[in-house]
């Protein structure tokens, strides 16, 4: 998959997210999707070591077309940790 399809991926990852992920949350279209390219990068890791045992960092051909709803629901749980921990990054103290 190639930049384009990563940053469709994310966007749509980061905005299923922020709907599940309890509380507000700040940020906007950009944010949503830096989120969700995070999140889809942290799920693709996830999701290559759950699937061939093997600790790879998620390329860009990890994401096909058979495997687009695994792949998608492993994005959205990413992206859900990425809102969380940049909720702790960003609290205030």
């Amino acid at each position: 998959m190639n930049i384009l399809g990563w940053a469709v991926l994310g966007l749509v990852a980061g905005a299923l997210a922020k709907m599940i992920y309890p509380g507000a949350q700040g940020g906007g279209l950009i944010a949503t999707m830096v989120l969700g390219i995070i999140g889809a990068f942290l799920g693709g890791t996830l999701y290559t070591l759950i699937s061939t045992g093997k600790f790879a960092i998620a390329s860009a051909t990890a994401v096909s077309a058979g495997a687009l709803i695994p792949s998608l629901i492993f994005a959205v749980l990413g992206s859900m940790v990425a809102i969380f921990l940049w909720g702790l990054v960003t609290r205030n103290a």
